[in-house]
């Protein structure tokens, strides 16, 4: 970041902060000397001891930490934790995004400038198991936010939106322009209700709001309900793994550091109000007749898609493992490819993904034997 990280200090709000992509940009954000609170609710979607050895990794007190899991220690919202040394100004709080007066009494008590909402239930096949999980978290949580920034007048709030709200949608690459109106899972209608959701409070109440669609996070740290975790963690185990559509997908795979670098550089780009929402929306007719609002919406790929069957190399060449693989058809609510026109975020914040698979595979096997040999 240019200006938000080296000329000021900033009162930041990240949620989901023991998440995969949240711990990440704390960790990036935390050399600024920024005053930064995150939460998080630490559901056991997936194994918490990994949350949990991510807010250590933060520096924040370790005794602190292993209290949060222990329901009966303290209610829900009293415990607060804050780093074991003085590294900048970071606190930690368990909060659940759906609780309406615990999310305003974090408002109330911070006057944050900047909100990064990274805070939602992950996952497309869970969310045909769980619906109820995605409408408290990802539609009653996010109302909960935007309300929080609507009475503190936060100056930009950026959420996480999802490659998944462009669906079945045939043309390539998926672009912002491109309508997105038929979801087909339950996760991808909530992102594309929270994309909604913020327009309507950019235009009523002039709060600037940036909605990031994510293609495919893969790195250390990352969440071990994702393809490229279960298959490193198979492979290195000699067992075999599930390779649906016979690994003829394509998915714009993104690391992680391109990923919150991009963040990073949107926070400090809030959107101005223009006709239809965002300037890029030129050809789209539909938005151009839109009230002006304060909105932007970027999709952050690598822009460059590759096949399931290449990913898999990836891990066998950082393993030095070959796989066992079990050849299935394709899984409801998943598509065939994804593919990412990320123009727009190049030419408003200079940066384009560039992380090749094999870089960042590697990487994530380090990472992976390191933090499980332990």
């Amino acid at each position: 970041m240019k200006q938000t990280t080296q000329n000021s200090t900033l009162n930041i709000l990240i949620t989901g902060a023991a998440g995969f992509i949240g711990f990440h940009l704390i960790q990036a954000l935390k050399p600024f000397g920024h005053n930064i609170v995150g939460i998080d609710n630490l559901n056991d979607y997936y194994d918490p001891q990994l949350k949990l050895d991510r807010l250590k990794a933060l520096g924040l007190d370790k005794a602190c930490i292993d209290q949060l899991l222990d329901s009966s220690a303290l209610p829900q919202n009293d415990k607060v934790c804050h780093p074991e040394r003085s590294e900048g100004s970071l606190t930690f709080q368990k909060l659940d995004l759906a609780d309406r007066e615990g999310v305003a009494q974090l408002f109330n008590d911070h006057k944050f400038d900047i909100v990064v909402n990274l805070g939602a239930q992950a996952g497309v096949r869970y969310s045909i198991e769980n619906p109820h999980a995605y409408v408290d978290s990802n539609l009653v949580g996010f109302v909960n936010i935007l309300e929080g920034c609507r009475h503190s007048k936060v100056k930009h709030l950026v959420y996480a939106s999802s490659s998944s709200v462009y669906g079945m949608n045939i043309k390539q690459p998926f672009s912002t322009d491109d309508r997105v109106d038929y979801p087909i899972s339950l996760y991808a209608a909530t992102k594309k209700s929270n994309e909604l959701m913020a327009h309507t409070y950019s235009h009523l109440y002039g709060i600037p709001t940036t909605g990031l669609r994510f293609f495919t996070v893969y790195g250390p740290y990352g969440r071990p309900d994702m393809a490229y975790f279960s298959f490193t963690k198979k492979i290195l185990n000699g067992e075999t793994i599930d390779v649906f559509n016979n690994g003829e997908m394509q998915r714009d795979f993104t690391y992680i550091d391109d990923i919150v670098e991009g963040i990073v550089r949107v926070m400090e780009c809030p959107p101005e109000a223009t006709k239809g929402g965002q300037p890029l929306n030129t050809q789209n007719s539909q938005l151009n007749t839109a009230a002006p609002a304060p909105y932007k919406i970027y999709n952050i790929g690598n822009n460059q898609p590759i096949t399931l069957r290449r990913f898999i190399t990836a891990i066998e060449t950082a393993t030095g493992k070959k796989a066992k693989e079990n050849l299935l058809s394709m899984q409801p609510g998943d598509v065939p490819a994804t593919y990412a026109d990320v123009d727009q975020l190049i030419a408003d914040t200079g940066f384009k993904p560039s992380t090749t698979i094999e870089e960042g595979i590697a990487k994530f096997v380090e990472w992976y034997k390191s933090y499980y040999q332990k």
